[in-house]
């Protein structure tokens, strides 16, 4: 028997790279997924994992808007059954720097990274109660815990933290738990205007990276499966960086003080 044989998992930003990842993990472990994305490829998706035998229905829907929320994830319970957990995956950034991050695109970063999630949370917590459980895992970003560039972004995922952290003390009576991963880089198609820019990219950024290596979608994907299954039955609150140990510390200028390769 797989860990969530006829659970309901909702994803967002399920067009995504992470987001495709994810839905089809959950899927191989049994759960029903309804995937939400604002992208009409999330159509792609559903019918993806419905040719390949699974159970999954598509929404579209602009997370930042709260009516659109309700819409999406009515449909997706009318077809799927009461949520019993909720991926918040859905993330943009529209500027890399402070220069650059106009008035519109803080309120735009703020509203797909942070207030999409609690849009989507607020849905789906009271099919949870009535379940007697459930569980919540934000995708936040390494970028939530130290200045990366991507400003709004950044301060968005801080903001992600915080409300996981509310959400696992205030929902824990009702068996609710919430948790966030942070990632670093992930080699997911959002990178390919970058790669167009420098193709050597990736290559010049594993040099920050312990493990000399960045992070792929299912690294996440597995890492989500576990914070929603009962292997995590105690786990709530935490924030656990899926970084190949760029949060461990400073490595490039470890090298360069202590004249050490490491």
């Amino acid at each position: 028997m797989s860990r969530f044989d006829g659970k309901t998992v909702v994803v967002t930003g399920a067009a995504g790279g992470i987001g495709q990842e994810l839905c089809r993990c959950f899927a191989e472990e049994g759960a029903r997924i309804g995937a939400l994305d604002r992208d009409e490829e999330v159509l792609s998706t559903a019918e993806n994992l419905q040719s390949s035998g699974f159970k999954a229905a598509a929404a579209i829907a602009d997370i930042g808007a709260a009516d659109q929320v309700e819409i999406a994830i009515t449909a997706l319970r009318a077809k799927l059954g009461a949520i019993d957990f909720l991926i918040n995956n859905a993330g943009y950034s529209g500027a890399g720097n402070m220069e650059e991050t106009t008035a519109d695109i803080w309120r735009s970063d703020i509203n797909s990274n942070l207030n999409g999630a609690y849009h989507c949370t607020s849905m789906v917590v009271e099919d949870m109660k009535a379940k007697g459980g459930g569980a919540i895992v934000n995708i936040g970003s390494i970028n939530g815990l130290t200045a990366l560039g991507d400003p709004a972004y950044s301060a968005a995922k801080a903001g992600l933290i915080s409300y996981t952290k509310s959400l696992a003390m205030e929902y824990g009576r009702f068996g609710i738990r919430a948790n966030i991963i942070c990632p670093g880089t992930v080699r997911t198609p959002i990178w390919n205007h970058r790669i167009e820019k420098n193709p050597e990219i990736f290559e010049q950024l594993v040099r920050w990276y312990p493990l000399r290596r960045v992070a792929d979608p299912i690294d996440i994907a597995r890492v989500a499966i576990f914070l929603a299954s009962e292997d995590a039955g105690a786990i709530s609150g935490a924030v656990l960086p899926v970084d190949c140990g760029l949060s461990a510390g400073n490595i490039v200028m470890t090298r360069e003080l202590t004249l050490k390769e490491f």
